[in-house]
């Protein structure tokens, strides 16, 4: 991985980010699936970048239990998937939308439960109050884009759906594991700020399909 030190700190990597999700071509899904969005969210802990994952409570129909990125299914009243993104942050962990600083989408993702699932990265201030929805959140993650860098931290397994070999990806974090629509998410993420990303988009626009962190 590309050392953040070549992007000047944190205000190189914000740029960087900026630039790169700009440039790049996104890949959207057709329409068809129920559209959601996410907020990959970023701040400053002592002069170095961090991401904001939450830990779904167990009783959600969907992704109960998991480590998620904050998000949901689109409202009709938001203006578009930025606006589902913030105003799902505001209502599970408390980030109001005039505090975000939106750098740009990610691929457009399928999950599992039919969603069209559109990643939004932005920033929101250092020392921020968060205040977490316990209908929904059992708790916070926040882990330094540092962390990424650790050798044995990402976890590669193939398995078999409908005749094809994939990928799945798994990120280690003390006792936490970040896998499924999360990992496909941060994966493309940190390989858009590590300029490492593939043209083919596989990682996030092919269809989700059932398994268990517990299989191998």
């Amino acid at each position: 991985m590309k050392s953040r030190q070549l992007w000047g700190g944190p205000a190189g990597i914000r740029g960087r980010l900026k630039e790169a999700l700009a440039s790049r071509r996104r890949v959207p899904m057709e329409a068809g699936p129920v559209p959601a969005a996410v907020l990959v969210p970023l701040f400053l802990r002592q002069g170095e970048f961090h991401l904001l994952f939450t830990k779904r409570t167990p009783h959600l129909t969907h992704h109960s239990g998991e480590i998620s990125f904050p998000g949901g299914v689109c409202d009709p009243g938001d203006l578009d998937s930025a606006d589902t993104a913030l105003r799902e942050a505001w209502e599970e962990v408390g980030i109001a939308p005039r505090d975000v600083e939106v750098l740009g989408e990610l691929d457009d993702c399928h999950s599992i439960y039919n969603y069209l699932v559109t990643p939004v990265v932005g920033v929101f201030p250092e020392h921020y109050q968060l205040t977490v929805n316990d209908a929904e959140i059992e708790r916070l993650i926040e882990v330094p884009l540092s962390h990424f860098e650790t050798p044995g931290v990402l976890r590669i397994e193939h398995r078999l759906w409908q005749g094809k070999r994939r990928a799945v990806y798994f990120y280690r974090h003390g006792e936490d594991e970040i896998w499924g629509l999360t990992a496909r998410i941060l994966k493309q993420f940190l390989d858009v700020l590590n300029g490492t990303e593939s043209d083919s988009g596989e990682e996030c626009g092919a269809e989700d399909f059932p398994y268990s962190p517990d299989e191998r």
